[in-house]
């Protein structure tokens, strides 16, 4: 296997794209075998739920370290933000997890 770029490591460690397929393109075969593909792989959703949520703690009590202990409410927005941004992504996560899992097979 070859070695990857430590920027493409990192983007497959937060991102998930990369491990489904598109579903809309094709003929039915090629669609009902891009959804089977994305249905084997969605238990790594999980995954990357649980990454986002560890992230986003990290960053939160890094938030109030330096807004508690620091004084420093300007440092601390700078992790807040990117904490709060983590909910979103779980959510959608979440809705994708659902999608591929709990949902029907629309083939």
């Amino acid at each position: 296997m070859p070695d990857l770029p430590f920027r493409t490591l990192l983007y497959r460690y937060f991102f998930f794209d990369w491990l489904f397929k598109d579903a809309r393109r094709g003929d039915v075969f090629e669609r009902a075998a891009a959804w089977r593909h994305n249905h084997e792989q969605a238990h790594w959703l999980l995954t990357y739920m649980r990454r986002w949520l560890y992230f986003g703690l990290v960053l939160y009590g890094l938030g109030q370290f330096a807004e508690v202990l620091l004084n420093a409410p300007e440092l601390s927005s700078f992790f807040y933000v990117p904490a709060s941004l983590s909910v979103p992504v779980d959510a959608v996560i979440g809705a994708a997890w659902v999608g591929l899992k709990a949902l029907p097979r629309p083939f």
